[in-house]
């Protein structure tokens, strides 16, 4: 029932002459990629712009933290009187 049906004489793949001609005309040019310094100056400069940034990040992060430890420590002990 859920069998997929196939064509009854499937078409043969067309026949293609192989020769040396058609190897040589396959290869295709590279094309040329060049960076201006400009772009590379561009992307170092943002690379190191957004490692600050995380590196800011991670240290508000850590700041926070140690100041929630040392809050509820005070706390802790204000409660305990």
């Amino acid at each position: 029932m859920f069998l997929p049906k196939y064509p009854d004489s499937p078409t043969p793949p067309p026949a293609h002459p192989h020769t040396v001609a058609d190897q040589v005309s396959a290869r295709r040019p590279v094309p040329q990629i060049s960076v201006s310094t400009g772009a590379a100056a561009a992307v170092l400069v943002g690379g190191v712009v957004l490692t600050a940034l995380l590196a800011a990040v991670a240290l508000t992060a850590v700041s926070a933290a140690v100041t929630a430890v040392v809050l509820r420590s005070l706390l802790r002990d204000q409660h305990r009187r």
